[in-house]
């Protein structure tokens, strides 16, 4: 009981499942559209400005380390009210909809810069190519969800000034580090930011937060029931 007050003192007990959807979703659909796709011809679609971009190996740091930001964001926009959060996690799910239709119908690939393995950050760099296929790039989910971090919390004035503020400068920090490790191109950077907004746009209609909002509410009617959580 104590840890699940403890919880419930974080984050309000009703958005606990938006957070765990959120992630279970994401990895569904990276993981699903690899297995489906994964020997499907994939397309090139660098451009002349990529080639211009050097490989850094120590921004990998901020390519790993994103995974942190994302975390602490999600967890302060699920602290919100009821409504904002079926908006912002509305247009989570549309996103990463689309993600996996594009996967699919458009799959993409890059060509990987050869890396020696000497020093810690190339064998970082390594580390990432191997366990981070080159498929799934277009648009950059990495782009996607921390412009996502950003925006959730955009104009929030109970968020202070400046952590709004380092919240923009870490996702612009990431979408470059996507391009500096070689992990991405230009194109799938502005195509994660793109839809972040586009479809952070699109769940601020009625129709789409509020069919969130009633399956939340199913959903939580069946796992809280009366008398067993405290009302948080």
């Amino acid at each position: 009981m104590e840890k699940r007050l403890k919880i419930s003192a974080l984050i309000p007990k009703q958005h606990i499942i938006p957070l765990i959807f959120a992630f279970t979703f994401n990895m569904a659909v990276y993981m699903g559209a690899r297995a489906i796709a994964g020997e499907w011809k994939h397309y090139h679609i660098e451009g002349p400005l990529d080639g211009l971009i050097p490989l850094w190996t120590p921004s990998a740091a901020v390519y790993l380390g994103c995974y942190l930001f994302w975390t602490l964001n999600y967890v302060l926009i699920a602290r919100q009210g009821k409504n904002d959060v079926c908006r912002f996690f509305a247009a989570d799910v549309l996103s990463r909809i689309v993600c996996f239709v594009i996967y699919l119908m458009f799959p993409t690939t890059n060509t990987r810069p050869v890396i020696e393995p000497d020093g810690f950050w190339n064998q970082t760099m390594l580390l990432v190519y191997e366990i981070d296929a080159a498929d799934n790039l277009f648009p950059s989910i990495h782009c996607l969800v921390s412009w996502f971090c950003y925006i959730g919390l955009r104009g929030r004035k109970e968020i202070p000034l400046w952590y709004r503020g380092a919240s923009l400068v870490m996702a612009v920090l990431v979408c470059i580090s996507t391009l500096t490790t070689k992990q991405h191109v230009v194109i799938d950077v502005f195509g994660g930011v793109f839809l972040a907004e586009i479809c952070y746009w699109i769940a601020k209609k009625p129709l789409i937060w509020e069919s969130y909002e009633k399956v939340l509410d199913f959903i939580n009617r069946k796992i809280y029931t009366k008398g067993t959580v405290d009302a948080g």
